[in-house]
Parts: structure tokens; C-alpha cells; sequence
């Protein structure tokens, strides 16, 4: 079987977790080109992993039929333009998180896509990760009764990017931290959501207050859903204690638990130390595994001319609710999604 040509556009963390598995354990697959406008970055990436042919410009990597598919993993502001251009361009895309900014952008991803006939997936890694598909296999069975409320929390260690604090750039950690608990929520309760209201503040970064006021770097998050559930995240950055995400989802009869702070379950005791436990550093460690299923099924979507398992629509009801709890923040006052 020919294998799919993948070209990865933009070479930052998430980027080159998507290449090292199309370089290594992606069968069908080849990484064929990268693309970064950062040239010093892009000359390091081509040589760790191998790769001759390097663009500054993702344009130049869209011309011809060399290339199958892309991923897309730059900053946010840039998804819409990139992933319409690679639709009219015959490319199928795996679409990093938050999709894009807006609404309008989403739905201007989508249309190219449908138009130019390929596939556009999201790239909500928690959908491939064991824990979290054994969880929602519980859930469907029914063994905690019916889903009341479903808790998620993401809270990074690592200090923002220049960029990240400019909200209007951004979207905040709404997006960018906690698109993936939104879409978590989604999933679990099999419902959109109907109504958010938040909360934020800036805690641990008060020296970008001053020329960046609308920056948080904490968010609270209460939802209901359409179907009457009940939902509630929170979100923070520069925590600098670890990657921490975990999930509870309340049910009728019971409970399910998703997540631990530590790495393992590895203690060690000794008299220099006492008791000690790793804790997960990073969310390249907690999903390593994941990120490779889903660029599996990602080309497996293509080959078997389906549906990928998390869709643009996917991506784009996420934009809107973080676009809703922005505005909530903002007005200090509840938001239903019907306003969005």
C-alpha cells in the first residue's frame, strides 16, 4: 500500500510530537516536509528528524500532489488560513486545538473542507487516550447510572508564550488550556452545551497586568447542558507544580475517576527524602501514547474514506463555548450559547 505523504506545519511542542510519530510509528505514513517561518528552528527540526525538504512559507509545501495531508500546529490565529488553503489544495488535515478563533473562522474550515471533499480533524487527544475511552465505555453501559455532572480540570506548569497573554491573540486559557475539557464535557455527556457562566483572574503573572489587563491565568467554569446536565471545569497555567488533568463524572448510582497528579506508582522512602512520588511533568509524557493513536487513526480515516473520530463540528462547538465564557468573564454575568 502507497503511503500518505505528511507535511507538519509548525515545528513548536505539538508540532514535533506529530512528526516524531509520522517519522517513526505511523503506519501508511511518511513525514515528508516541514514548515516553520522560524528558520534556525526549522533547520534544527529537519536535522533531529531527518527531513530534507523545509519550507518557511506552508504555501510552498501546498504546491503539487507530493503531499497527501498536513498538520496543522502554529498559533491559533493562523489555523483558518492555513487549513483553507490546504483544503483547496486537495490536502487532508489533522487540525491542532482550538480549532481557530472565531465562530465565523470554524465555519469557513469547514466549508472548504466539505467543498474540496477532504478530511479535517481536531486534534482533542484525550478521545484516544485509554483511560479516557475506557471511562466513556462505562458510561454508555451505564454502570454509574445517569451522568449528572462531569468535572474537568487542566492546569499546565510552563509559563505562557509572548503571544498567549494578548487575549484578543489568544482567546486565554479557555482556549488554549482548557479545549480539551470542553470537549471532554461534550463527550461525556452526550450534549451541547446550553448556558456558561465564569470566572477568572491573574494570580501568578501580575507583571503582564500592565500591558496585557484582559490576561488570566485562572479560570472557573460552571455549564449546563442541554440535556439538563450539569458540567463544571477549571482551568490555570504557570502552576509550576506539574501537568495536572483529571476528570470526575457523577452519575446516578456512582462515580468515575480519570487522572492523578503523580507519574506512576513508584513511591520511594528514604531518610534524605521521606516519602517521595514522581508527579507528571508534562502533557507530552500523560498523553505520549495517545498523540500516536491519533495520528493512526488519522490516516486511517483517510484510507478508509470515513469520518475522522473527532470533526471539525467538534472543534468548532468548542470555539463557541470558549467564545461564550469569554464573554461571560467580560460581563460578569451568565452566557447562553444561542448568543454566540
Amino acid at each position: 500500500m502507497e503511503r500518505i505523504k505528511v507535511c507538519v506545519i509548525g515545528t513548536g511542542r505539538a508540532g514535533m510530537v506529530h512528526a516524531q510519530n509520522f517519522a517513526h510509528c505511523v503506519p501508511h505514513a511518511q513525514l515528508a516536509a516541514l514548515v516553520d517561518s522560524r528558520e534556525e528552528i526549522l533547520i534544527k527540526s529537519g536535522r533531529e528528524l531527518n527531513v530534507e525538504t523545509c519550507y518557511r512559507d506552508y504555501r510552498e509545501a501546498l504546491k503539487g500532489d507530493a503531499i497527501g495531508a498536513v498538520v496543522v500546529a502554529t498559533p491559533t490565529k493562523y489555523h483558518c488560513e492555513i487549513v483553507v488553503a490546504a483544503a483547496k489544495a486537495g490536502k487532508h488535515i489533522l487540525c491542532e486545538k482550538p480549532m481557530a478563533m472565531t465562530v465565523a473562522e470554524c465555519r469557513q474550515m469547514l466549508l472548504a473542507a466539505e467543498e474540496n471533499k477532504v478530511k479535517i480533524q481536531i486534534g482533542f487527544i484525550r478521545r484516544f487516550d485509554n483511560s479516557f475511552q475506557a471511562a466513556k465505555e462505562a458510561i454508555n453501559r451505564g454502570e454509574i447510572g445517569n451522568v449528572v455532572l462531569v468535572k474537568s480540570l487542566t492546569r499546565g506548569p510552563s509559563i505562557p508564550q509572548r503571544w498567549q497573554y494578548d487575549v484578543k491573540a489568544s482567546n486565554g486559557p479557555l482556549a488554549e488550556v482548557n479545549s480539551h475539557d470542553i470537549d471532554t464535557l461534550r463527550w461525556f455527556t452526550d450534549s451541547e452545551f446550553a448556558e456558561v457562566y465564569a470566572i477568572a483572574g491573574n494570580y501568578r503573572c501580575p507583571e503582564t497586568g500592565e500591558e496585557f489587563p484582559d490576561f488570566y491565568d485562572n479560570v472557573s467554569l460552571l455549564a449546563r447542558f442541554e440535556n439538563g446536565m450539569q458540567g463544571f471545569m477549571d482551568g490555570a497555567v504557570s502552576v509550576g507544580y506539574g501537568y495536572d488533568a483529571r476528570v470526575e463524572v457523577l452519575g446516578t448510582i456512582g462515580v468515575i475517576f480519570i487522572g492523578q497528579l503523580a507519574e506512576g506508582s513508584m513511591v520511594t522512602c528514604s531518610t534524605k527524602k521521606g516519602i517521595f512520588r514522581p508527579y507528571v511533568k508534562s502533557w507530552r509524557n500523560l498523553f505520549r501514547e495517545a498523540y500516536s493513536k491519533e495520528d493512526r487513526d488519522f490516516i486511517q480515516s483517510i484510507l478508509e474514506d470515513r469520518l475522522p473520530r473527532v470533526t471539525g463540528l467538534d472543534g468548532m462547538m468548542a470555539v463557541k463555548v470558549v467564545d461564550a465564557g469569554n464573554r461571560s468573564i467580560q460581563e460578569g454575568r451568565p452566557v447562553s450559547l444561542r448568543e454566540t
